[in-house]
């Protein structure tokens, strides 16, 4: 004879206190995106997957929830996408629909993108990887979706470099080397400074669907460090990256600046609630710290700040 279970979940707890994050992680789905004329590309995501409890509720139903989070992703991911943020952005308001006593669905997800690109020098096809990133919040009051990425780069120090470069001007006055000649070289040759690998992590957060190509924010994102990297390297490409990076010289404030300076250039259609975060941390060569910056912020005040206005 049957019986029906008790619903645990349901009753009040014993301390009435709202959570506001009860679900799960390390959940792992093969996501295809679409792309014109070119078969889709397909990666294996880690999702998580969180609704708000109510203070008066003991439990979120963790293994139909689990149910329920499993056949959303699997509808979400079986068909086709043209932006990984819409996965998210789907899955979170079919959560929100399917529980009655939440107010907020929250879908994140990582991956590992490969891109195939031709080294800077002797033009081989490569590739190189990328972690994206995208995360959706559905309430009743709508979906909030973001995208981004994280990728790595080389920096150089232009404290480190400026003091090597007064060492090369000073021996070049020893040896007599007129002013004009050795300016001209110092100008021509950049001199060495201490490197570093950065790391560089853009996002773009908006209502709906950033509308963002996310191959964008992986070149914004790079191109914001000292010089591209790239997995294969032959001699002449290692000349041209070292070149690249010494020519222009960056402290980790100085990436995350340029990144802003990127962002508003090629997102001008972002709508100025846009949400941008800009992070850059570089693995010091010569400390035992690393280095660390980063800026979250509206795009309106990010408009304003590159025109000066603040």
């Amino acid at each position: 004879m049957s019986h029906q279970l008790p619903d645990v979940q349901a009753t009040s707890p014993d301390v009435t206190v709202g959570l506001s994050q009860v679900g799960v992680t390390g959940v792992e789905k093969l996501v295809k995106i679409a792309r014109e004329g070119k078969r889709p590309l397909v990666f294996t995501a880690e999702f998580e997957v969180f609704v708000d409890l109510p203070a008066w509720r003991k439990g979120a139903d963790m293994s139909r929830n689990m149910e329920v989070i499993d056949e959303i992703l699997e509808d979400t991911t079986r068909e086709e996408a043209y932006h990984v943020e819409e996965v998210c952005g789907d899955a979170a308001e079919r959560l929100l629909e399917k529980h009655e006593y939440t107010s907020k669905a929250e879908v994140s997800m990582e991956a590992e993108f490969m891109r195939r690109e031709q080294t800077p020098a002797s033009d081989r096809e490569t590739q190189h990887t990328v972690d994206i990133v995208a995360s959706a919040t559905a309430t009743d009051e709508g979906t909030r979706e973001e995208i981004g990425a994280t990728v790595t780069g080389m920096t150089v120090c232009p404290c480190s470099q400026g003091m090597s470069a007064a060492r090369a001007k000073e021996t070049l006055e020893d040896l007599e080397v007129d002013e004009e000649t050795i300016t001209e070289f110092l100008e021509e040759v950049p001199q060495p400074g201490h490197s570093q690998r950065g790391h560089a992590t853009l996002t773009v957060e908006a209502g709906g669907d950033p509308e963002v190509d996310l191959n964008d924010v992986i070149d914004i994102a790079r191109d914001a460090m000292s010089a591209r990297i790239y997995n294969l390297a032959k001699r002449p490409d290692e000349d041209h990256m070292t070149y690249a990076a010494h020519s222009d010289a960056k402290f980790v404030e100085d990436c995350v600046r340029s990144m802003a300076e990127g962002v508003v250039e090629e997102f001008d259609h972002l709508p100025e609630d846009a949400v941008i975060t800009m992070k850059q941390s570089n693995d010091e060569s010569i400390h035992q710290h690393n280095a660390h910056a980063e800026r979250v912020v509206e795009m309106a005040t990010l408009r304003d700040e590159l025109n000066g206005e603040h």
